[in-house]
C-alpha cells in the first residue's frame, strides 16, 4: 500500500502520506468522504477543518443508510461536487476505486480486503494499538499544520472504537484538556442518529464542523443538538425491546434474531457478548432494510470472527459481507442468502419469508 503506517513512527507516516496526497491535488476542492459513526464524523471533520484552515476548499459527505461508498449512487455524489482530490475515511479499504480518475488519500483502520488502485493509503490495520480512523486523520491533518484545537475529535473516535484508553497518549491529553466525561457522553451522543430508522446524521456532523469542544455537544441546547438527544431516545427504546429477545444457541454460535428500522444489532451482540463469554454471537436484524438481514457478530472468547465469516460465507455474498475487526464483524445479506448462511449454521428454523423479509 503507498504510504501505510509502520510500527516505527506511525504519526510521521500519515504527515508524509497526507503531503503526498495533496502534492497530486495542488488546487480544487477535496471532498472529505466517511462513515457516519462516531469515528469516522470525528475523521470527516477533522479533516474538513483542517483543510479550510490552510486555506484549501473542503467538502464533507457521509454515507447514508445502508450505501457503501462503492454504489453507483453514491459515486454520483460524490461527481456532483467535482472533486480535485478525494479523501475517504473509516469506510473500509477495497481493491476497486471509490471514485476513479480522482486522486485518492484513504485513512483507514479496518482490515483491508484489497489495495486500491493510484491511492494514498493510510492504513492502522496491524498496529498495535489499532488506531482509529479519526485519529490516524488528526496525525494525517498535521502536514496541514498544528490541529491542537482538534484533538478532541481524535478523542471522540478512539472512545467510539474503544481504543485502549491507556494506548494512546492523545487520548489523556484530551480528557485531561476537555474532560473526560464531557469526551464520553459527546460520544454516546454523535453516535446515536446513524443508528436510528432515518440514519440521518448530519446534525452530528454539523456540530462536529463547528463546536470548540465537547460541552457544545454534551450540554448545548442547539436545535441540532437536541436532535441527537432524541435520537439517543429512539436507540435506547429500541435496544431495550430487542434486550427481551432470548437467544437460540447451536454448537458455539448463539444467534439472537429481531426486527428494528434502528441499527442496534452491534449493541445487542456486544451486550450478549459479555454474557456467552464462549460462545460467537450473532445479533441478526430483520427490520433495518426491507429484503435483507443486516447482522453483528461479536466474542469474548478472542476467536478470529472474519475467519469464522469466512468459512461460513454462503455463495453470492458481496462486499457487505464479513468487513471490519477480527473482533468487531458483521455483514448484511439478501434474504435468501441469510436463509442459506443461517441453515449452514444450524438454525434452519430462524429462516425468513423472502416476501417481507421477517419470519
Amino acid at each position: 500500500m503507498i504510504g501505510s503506517l509502520t510500527h516505527v513512527d506511525p504519526r510521521a507516516d500519515a504527515r508524509a502520506g497526507m503531503q503526498r496526497f495533496l502534492d497530486e491535488v495542488p488546487a480544487g476542492t477535496i471532498v472529505v468522504a466517511g462513515h457516519f459513526d462516531a469515528d469516522g464524523l470525528s475523521g470527516v471533520a477533522t479533516l474538513v477543518r483542517a483543510l479550510r484552515a490552510a486555506g484549501r476548499a473542503a467538502e464533507p459527505v457521509i454515507v447514508g443508510k445502508t450505501e457503501t461508498p462503492w454504489d453507483a449512487s453514491f459515486a454520483e455524489r460524490l461527481r456532483a461536487l467535482e472533486p480535485a482530490g478525494l479523501i475517504v475515511t473509516d469506510l473500509g479499504t477495497r481493491g476497486e476505486a471509490v471514485l476513479a480518475g480522482v486522486p485518492t488519500l484513504i485513512v483507514d483502520h479496518h482490515r483491508p480486503t484489497g489495495t486500491p488502485p493510484n491511492a494514498v493509503t493510510l492504513s492502522g490495520h496491524g498496529l498495535d494499538p489499532d488506531p482509529t480512523s479519526a485519529l490516524i486523520a488528526w496525525w494525517a491533518a498535521a502536514a496541514l499544520g498544528a490541529q491542537d484545537n482538534l484533538q478532541w475529535l481524535a478523542a471522540l473516535g478512539l472512545i467510539g472504537d474503544m481504543a485502549p484508553e491507556d494506548g494512546f497518549p492523545e487520548l489523556a491529553e484530551a480528557q485531561k484538556r476537555w474532560g473526560k466525561t464531557a469526551l464520553r457522553d459527546a460520544t454516546s451522543l454523535v453516535n446515536a442518529p446513524r443508528r436510528t430508522g432515518k440514519a440521518d446524521a448530519s446534525p452530528a456532523l454539523r456540530l462536529l464542523l463547528e463546536s470548540d469542544g465537547p460541552k457544545v455537544i454534551s450540554k448545548g441546547d442547539s436545535a441540532d443538538a437536541q436532535a441527537l438527544v432524541a435520537a439517543k431516545a429512539e436507540v435506547r427504546e429500541a435496544v431495550e425491546a430487542a434486550r427481551r429477545v432470548a437467544p437460540r444457541v447451536v454448537g458455539d454460535v448463539a444467534l439472537i434474531l429481531f426486527a428494528s428500522p434502528c441499527q442496534i444489532h452491534p449493541l445487542i451482540a456486544q451486550q450478549w457478548r459479555g454474557r456467552l463469554k464462549d460462545k460467537v454471537v450473532i445479533a441478526a436484524n430483520a427490520g433495518f432494510r426491507p429484503g435483507w438481514v443486516h447482522f453483528a457478530a461479536r466474542s469474548a472468547s478472542g476467536r478470529d470472527l472474519l475467519a469464522f465469516l469466512a468459512e461460513h460465507r454462503p455463495d453470492g455474498a458481496d462486499g457487505r459481507y464479513g468487513n471490519g475487526h477480527a473482533q468487531a464483524t458483521g455483514g448484511a445479506l439478501p434474504v435468501p442468502l441469510w436463509n442459506r448462511f443461517v441453515s449452514g449454521l444450524g438454525f434452519p428454523d430462524t429462516m425468513l419469508s423472502e416476501e417481507i423479509g421477517s419470519g
